[in-house]
């Protein structure tokens, strides 16, 4: 039983440190707190949500936000922090919908299994580049 934990203990560590999702190699990025390259259209609750990522500590991999087309509306994707821990998705009015992957199975709370197959016009919003 001592070996499980340990076992288990080292894969979470290994899997914080190295998850990498496709959106997380995307290279370009908009930078929403300078006003000259910001998304006009960008709801300002989504731009307060960046701005608390850049007052927390820098995360690794790093925060990030992405805007999709899911089910014909407009969302905004935020990855989890870590292995454990749920992706967010909001709304165009930031109410948070769900999470549709991330947490222990990586799937998710379960409510929109569709979305990494479904979503479209991926676009990234901000990441933390420090």
């Amino acid at each position: 039983m001592k070996y499980f934990f340990l076992v288990i203990s080292v894969a979470v560590i290994s899997c914080c440190s190295a998850k990498k999702t496709a959106a997380d190699d995307k290279s370009s990025s908009v930078d929403v707190s300078n006003k000259e390259n910001a998304d006009t259209s960008l709801p300002a609750c989504v731009q307060k949500l960046v701005d608390r990522f850049k007052k927390e500590e820098k995360q690794n991999p790093p925060r990030a936000v992405y805007r999709y087309t899911y089910q014909n509306k407009t969302v905004y994707y935020v990855p989890a922090i870590c292995c454990d821990f749920f992706s967010d998705l909001y709304d165009a009015e930031c109410n948070l919908i769900g999470h549709p992957d991330g947490g222990f199975t990586g799937r998710g709370d379960g409510s929109m299994s569709d979305f990494t197959q479904t979503r479209t016009s991926e676009k990234l919003i901000w990441k933390d580049e420090r």
